[in-house]
């Protein structure tokens, strides 16, 4: 296994997730030039963040979360070197419906709205508000993964925004760990999409054979086109380095795939976590709750 993950079976139905950046919109967009992908540095999960409370529960056609945004996992050090922000119980109130439905086009992951939320009420927030020269309407927006910016991950890829709100950036590698996960079967059920189709991570199961979901994209050819916008060649720092190519993987561009598993014995729709880009997925192909996209106050 390259990295763990875990297994969780409750009685759940399913989760919606909170909104909300990276770091948050409210700060000031930090003015970054680099452009070289890196390797990042993991804060050691060794610290307790408190107590988990969550519940999910249905309501007619719909299920509600509720809870505090507590894992119930260990976490890193906050603050850290590279994020001041300290882990701070949140009111976590979201709603998935209880039976989804593919829609007529797919929606994409826009910053500020969450694409989902754990088992665990901890949600995943794969998009950081951080831009070349800080300006959000550039097109480059800097890949939270991809080693360019220090933003103060743990184990989890996760960190937390000045709200106090820990979140995650990419595989849930303690919450994975917790759940048991195992090369050998279908990956535990990790949480739910916004729009209300499950989450797994890596592993599925596909006309009777278990199997690593890949992703399908890759890095695009050549160099970044430079003058106002980054030079460099497309190395992964932005998300924009990298495409879709349809058949490269075995999930399509939102990192789903049909699969059969232990919650879904007749088969599912589901969003797959996967350890290379895209992580966690940036597209819906049902239609995702407002309730992930935080207001402003």
């Amino acid at each position: 296994m390259k990295r763990k993950h875990v297994t969780l079976m409750t009685s759940v139905s399913i989760a919606v997730l909170i909104a909300g950046t990276a770091i948050s919109q409210q700060h000031r967009l930090r003015n970054h030039t680099e452009t070289e992908a890196g390797s990042i540095s993991l804060v050691k999960a060794n610290k307790s963040a408190g107590e988990n409370a969550v519940s999910f529960k249905q309501v007619g056609s719909s299920i509600k979360i509720t809870g505090n945004g507590i894992p119930d996992h260990l976490v890193g050090r906050f603050p850290n070197r590279s994020n001041p922000n300290r882990i701070t119980e949140q009111k976590v109130s979201y709603t998935i419906p209880a039976n989804p439905k593919a829609a007529r086009r797919i929606t994409d992951l826009e910053l500020g709205f969450s694409f989902g939320i754990s088992l665990h009420g901890v949600l995943f927030d794969p998009l950081a508000a951080e831009f070349w020269r800080g300006d959000r309407r550039s097109g480059w927006s800097y890949n939270a993964l991809g080693g360019a910016l220090s933003l103060g991950f743990d184990e989890s890829h996760a960190h937390v925004q000045p709200t106090g709100k820990y979140h995650y950036h990419g595989l849930p590698t303690k919450l994975v760990e917790m759940l048991d996960w195992s090369k050998n079967t279908h990956s535990p059920l990790i949480g739910y999409a916004a729009d209300g189709f499950p989450i797994y991570a890596i592993n599925g199961v596909v006309n009777g054979r278990v199997q690593e979901m890949t992703s399908s994209y890759r890095l695009k050819s050549g160099s970044r086109p430079g003058g106002t916008k980054p030079t460099g060649k497309y190395d992964g720092a932005f998300n924009e380095d990298y495409k879709y190519v349809e058949g490269a993987g075995a999930l399509d561009e939102c990192n789903g795939a049909f699969t059969v598993s232990p919650e879904y014995p007749n088969g599912s729709y589901a969003y797959f976590l996967t350890e290379e880009f895209p992580m966690i997925p940036r597209c819906f192909v049902g239609t995702p709750d407002r309730s992930f996209k935080p207001k402003r106050p």
